[in-house]
């Protein structure tokens, strides 16, 4: 035996060193990047996207909105589940090291037997030791395919991230919008009841007719039932925002806050080759990558034969819960094994692999293109909606200019009511209109950080504790 184990490690040896392990290229699409942005009228392409800070919703001029992002970053459900998708990640790429070690197996038992009368006892102790050969690199696939998946994973955290921050913000400004389009509503209320007015004194006057005062009359009504579906998309608004930040659907918010306080950013959208290094979801769909390339090289190398050792030591002896008197055993064994037949599962596992890979690179071409289109919209919507709210200005300049003639010619009986109820329409038309871009524009500016990876720098986010 002895001599038959001296025999036995060299040739293992040998086939240790020059074992070759199997490797598969990682596929990448080849996609032909623009050299500049279709639409550039609001933001610089010349300026580099090094300009976004992580913490660029601070870049709107908002203490309310920066505290509402930081308490969404420690408490937001959504954040918290990707949280412990990261430990999942991490614990199995942990699960998937440890088939590089040895495993060790300890085990003992005691016991007695009667035969005809006779009645002997046992008692053993034994320690076993097995290991596999990674002659070609099976097992070391397994973890690199782990590792990209792990990666993949803490690249979704800062996609989380940072969607989290987006919806933070585009929520709280539709519910500021709500807000003030509210507060215009009750102001258009009081300026139609001011013209009610009027008109009724008119009438008592025999000056008007019954006519105008029922359409004035009609004004006011349709104004007062314009405001109860506004106050209930607000209600609605704030408790969305409430469940991203993991408070109760009733939480309250503050109120002290308006559109106009809010600055708008300009941001430098750089290059379009910039965007693959600036986006975490872009970069979890190349690990998905790296994953799916040791996958198949973890299969293919299963086709292969493979080598495991055990060694095994042990103690017994022929009393009862004792060890006096043992009798020692040592052993030593190699094992070859070669699939010779299993219906093809193991190569259909293999172009299973490859489907897979196929597929993720499809997913990650698909994923760069709407990278690309969501930066132009982005781009092309602030371009388009900036010069729609300096136009609504003028527009809600004049409205206002014009519903003071039409007021004041009514009053000096120059004009009808029509004209006055067409300048009230206008005027409400124009105030609720320049809420609604100016919410667009916030809109606008929160969408195209996101689209540009806000200020993501392919560092990992600190993940908060599980």
């Amino acid at each position: 035996m002895p001599l038959a184990r001296r025999r036995l490690l060299p040739v293992l040896a040998a086939l240790f060193v020059t074992g070759c392990a199997i490797t598969e290229p990682i596929a990448r699409p080849q996609i032909e990047l623009p050299a500049a942005w279709a639409e550039s009228a609001t933001s610089s392409t010349d300026a580099s996207t090094d300009a976004i800070h992580a913490d660029w919703w601070q870049s709107f001029g908002s203490a309310q909105l920066d505290a509402l992002v930081a308490e969404a970053m420690s408490t937001a459900p959504d954040l918290r589940i990707q949280a412990e998708r990261v430990a999942q990640a991490e614990l199995a790429l942990r699960q998937a090291g440890a088939s590089l070690f040895p495993a060790l197996n300890l085990s003992g038992g005691s016991g007695t037997r009667n035969v005809d009368g006779n009645e002997s006892g046992s008692t053993d102790l034994s320690l076993g030791a097995s290991y596999e050969l990674d002659l070609w690199g099976r097992i070391a696939a397994g973890v690199d395919a782990s590792r990209a998946s792990l990666a993949a994973t803490l690249y979704d955290y800062d996609a989380a991230r940072l969607s989290m921050s987006a919806s933070v913000a585009s929520t709280w400004f539709q519910a500021l919008a709500l807000q003030e389009r509210v507060a215009i509503a009750h102001q258009n209320l009081a300026i139609a009841e001011r013209v009610l007015r009027v008109v009724q004194a008119r009438y008592d006057n025999g000056a008007a007719s019954a006519l105008e005062l029922s359409q004035q009359r009609s004004t006011v009504l349709n104004q007062r039932k314009a405001i109860e579906p506004l106050e209930v998309q607000l209600r609605q608004t704030r408790s969305a925002l409430a469940i991203l930040l993991g408070r109760n659907p009733q939480a309250s918010f503050a109120a002290d806050q308006r559109l106009d306080g809010l600055q708008v950013p300009e941001i430098g959208a750089g290059l379009p080759s910039e965007l693959l290094l600036r986006r975490p979801d872009i970069a979890a769909s190349e690990a998905r990558l790296d994953a799916a390339a040791a996958n198949i090289a973890a299969a293919r190398a299963a086709l292969l034969p493979g080598i495991s050792l055990s060694a095994g030591a042990g103690v017994g002896s022929t009393a009862l819960l004792s060890l006096a008197d043992t009798t020692r055993t040592l052993s030593l064994s190699a094992s070859l094994l070669q699939q010779i037949f299993d219906g093809g599962r193991l190569r259909t596992e293999v172009e299973l692999q490859r489907s897979r890979q196929r597929e993720l690179l499809e997913t990650h071409r698909r994923t760069l293109l709407v990278a690309l289109k969501e930066v132009e919209d982005a781009l092309s919507d602030s371009a388009r909606d900036a010069r729609q709210e300096a136009a609504q200005r003028e527009i809600l300049a004049e409205a206002q200019r014009s519903l003071r003639l039409a007021e004041l010619r009514y009053r000096e009986g120059a004009d009808g009511l029509l004209t006055v109820l067409d300048a009230q329409r206008a005027l409400f038309a124009a105030q609720d209109q320049l809420a609604q871009l100016r919410l667009a524009r916030l809109g606008n500016a929160v969408n195209l950080y996101k689209a540009l990876g806000g200020g993501w720098q392919g560092a990992r986010a600190r993940v908060p504790p599980a």
